[in-house]
């Protein structure tokens, strides 16, 4: 029994001297192949766990919780003192759009900590890259029915999430997303009759205008 119980802490010491390592190192680039294919990593165990598989009242991960346990999003949840921040395992210029963009889209829907942070930040950071209106621009047609979904949910700081993003999205690609605002409007002129959204509505279009052209 001894020698099992020495066997099992050592196993856990290594990992655990990994981690400490990667803080100090800068992120590597990233290859195509290990974005969602990537192995639970002993980084994942940082992170607050804020569902319990077991619990009484629990529900099946959404997907992207799921991807999220198996490491398959190439950044993660620092807590600082002020604020939080995203720490990515790799460069996100390198990381392929697709379909983490998408994946992070769809994130926008959760409701748990750490998802929500992870979704909102991820998504925005991404988007912030060198090349990215080139690398947005092909996958429109699948982030924006997710987008729509975010702007129709229930949950005000969900909706928010979504509003934000797409003026993020609009900022990036311009005119490209014209033809799909179609899509869009409908979800938003419903919360605009809210008063606490009526204000960044309105300036959400504004820039959704102002990034569209005369065509929006």
């Amino acid at each position: 029994g001894s020698n099992v119980l020495r066997m099992s802490s050592g196993i856990q010491i290594k990992p655990k001297t990994a981690v400490q390592k990667s803080k100090t190192s800068s992120p590597l680039p990233c290859s195509p192949e290990p974005v969602i294919k990537a192995q639970p990593k002993p980084s994942d165990k940082l992170n607050p766990k804020t569902i319990n598989p077991f619990g009484v009242h629990s529900r099946p991960l959404s997907a992207f919780a799921a991807i999220y346990a198996k490491g398959g999003i190439p950044c993660r949840l620092v807590h600082g003192s002020v604020k939080h921040r995203l720490q990515w395992e790799c460069l996100p210029q390198t990381v392929p759009f697709d379909p983490l963009l998408v994946t992070l889209a769809e994130g926008l829907r959760e409701t748990k900590h750490p998802y929500t942070f992870v979704s909102k930040e991820g998504f925005k950071e991404l988007l912030m890259v060198e090349g990215a209106t080139e690398k947005a621009i092909p996958l429109l047609p699948r982030l924006v029915p997710v987008l729509k979904a975010a702007l129709a949910h229930s949950d005000d700081e969900v909706f928010g999430r979504g509003l934000d993003a797409l003026v993020q999205l609009s900022a990036v690609v311009g005119p490209s997303l014209n033809d799909h605002l179609k899509h869009l409007l409908t979800n938003l002129s419903r919360r605009l009759m809210d008063k606490k959204f009526r204000e960044k509505i309105t300036v959400a279009l504004q820039k959704l205008e102002q990034y569209g052209g005369k065509v929006s």
